[in-house]
């Protein structure tokens, strides 16, 4: 008998966007914006196993580990987006949380054909960074069926570090490729098979999410202030002087003073 074809939630068609080429511009706008609710709701179904992952990726990096976003495309730019944000954000090294993607630095503006697909380019890559136990590899695709991502997943259980994944659909072999799996399922997109949409929404947050909790457990957050910021910029340093003002309970000038005898 003929093989039936697998389905895959994140190549479905949403039925109420069926006619999405014929709905006026608000109409469009106004389903997108529906949409992105369901992503929305399906992170926060995922709340238990992001919990789990924070210990994990908190533990590792207080005791010397590393985090490894790894991903292709629209989740491997996500990947990147986060872990570019940790060092100003929370004076943190950038050999702390790194990013991989497929095709490299030049796939964060342009598509690099067929690196997904390459199951080996991760492993060497995580290789060629010193993967070892201790360190934790963030496995992210929103089908879980991305070889480069799987293959990154591979070489992580092989030299035991943690293995922590992200996707949209809980029956894929990424998933079965998790210790943690955080599976936020967001159904069809309005464009179908548009995974930068509603699953790209869902993977930010869950990024997003995980990278703020960690820093917060890792003491880069006092009350809800940014305390290891790391002043680059005229915005930066303004944030800066205002921390200190209100930690301090001093004024501008004398947090000023502060931050220049601390430089």
């Amino acid at each position: 008998m003929p093989r039936k074809p697998e389905k895959l939630p994140t190549e479905a068609t949403l039925e109420a966007a069926r006619d999405l080429d014929r709905l006026s511009n608000g109409d469009v706008l106004s389903l997108i914006h529906e949409q992105d609710g369901c992503a929305h709701q399906a992170v926060g179904r995922c709340l238990p196993e992001m919990e789990e992952a924070v210990e994990v990726l908190a533990t590792a990096l207080a005791g010397g580990g590393r985090w490894f976003n790894v991903g292709a495309g629209t989740s491997g730019r996500l990947g990147v987006l986060d872990a570019s944000e940790i060092p100003p954000t929370y004076g943190m090294s950038p050999r702390i949380v790194q990013a991989v993607i497929a095709g490299g630095e030049r796939a964060l503006r342009h598509p690099v054909e067929g690196a997904e697909d390459d199951a080996g380019a991760a492993a060497f890559e995580l290789a060629e960074r010193g993967l070892r136990a201790g360190d934790v590899v963030v496995g992210i695709s929103a089908s879980g069926r991305t070889p480069y991502v799987i293959g990154a997943m591979e070489a992580a259980h092989e030299v035991g570090a943690r293995r922590i994944v992200i996707t949209c659909d809980r029956n894929s072999r990424l998933a079965e490729h998790g210790e943690i799996a955080i599976v936020p399922e967001v159904g069809p997109e309005v464009v179908a098979g548009s995974t930068r949409m509603k699953g790209g929404l869902a993977q930010k947050m869950v990024l997003a999410a995980l990278s703020t909790a960690v820093m917060v457990r890792l003491g880069k957050v006092r009350g809800n202030l940014m305390t290891h910021v790391t002043p680059v910029s005229n915005k930066l340093r303004g944030r800066a002087v205002r921390i200190v003002m209100e930690i301090a309970g001093v004024d501008r000038d004398c947090a000023r003073a502060l931050l220049r005898e601390n430089e």
